[in-house]
């Protein structure tokens, strides 16, 4: 009998490690499936080619036209969004998406599984938008909606988690999956 997939939503501000704490996942973990986003944002230099599906507005609307996401969003005027997942069996689906887009995911599946990472400081956040080559001017605006996010993501009742060291990060996350998917097992109908 397969178990059905957890959704596993990852979120925060920019510059608490989203990326690279789920690519540590997917790496470690060959039960746990990343479902790719959209979006309209220009490739950053030194960024993955599959970080994300870079598309034009225009491809964005058709596919929010034909109902092709799970959820979307507008984010410092640019579109993000889900595809809707499809993962091989017995894996549990990751999304890697803002705090917007968690809310939606929330309101169409109740069980769904949310970790919201934060950096140790402001410094550090500040310092990690940098290294990844976001401008002055964005960092400054990531930082103020940051605020912002950490008090949807705290509202939401997302798992709060302080990214201060990728590894026990992602120990910490795969202890908590564990322990949903054992809450979940426990609340499914028995044969």
């Amino acid at each position: 009998m397969t178990r059905r997939s957890l959704i596993i939503v990852i979120s925060g501000p920019g510059g608490v490690g989203k990326s690279t704490v789920v690519r540590e996942l997917i790496n470690a973990y060959p039960d746990l499936w990343l479902s790719r986003s959209w979006t309209t944002r220009k490739q950053r230099p030194g960024e993955a080619d599959d970080a994300y599906e870079f598309v034009s507005v225009e491809q964005f609307e058709d596919r929010i036209r034909n109902d092709g996401f799970l959820e979307y969003t507008t984010f410092l005027d640019n579109h993000y969004g889900t595809p809707h997942p499809r993962p091989s069996d017995d894996k549990d689906v990751i999304l890697e998406i803002e705090v917007h887009g968690a809310r939606q995911i929330v309101a169409k599946n109740s069980d769904a599984l949310l970790i919201f990472l934060e950096a140790p400081s402001l410094e550090e956040q500040k310092n990690r938008l940098n290294v990844r080559g976001d401008s002055p001017e964005k960092i400054a605006e990531r930082i103020t909606k940051s605020k912002e996010e950490a008090t949807a993501g705290r509202e939401l009742g997302a798992h709060l988690l302080i990214n201060k060291d990728i590894a026990s990060t992602v120990e910490k996350i795969r202890s908590i999956i564990e322990e949903t998917r054992i809450i979940l097992s426990e609340k499914e109908p028995k044969p």
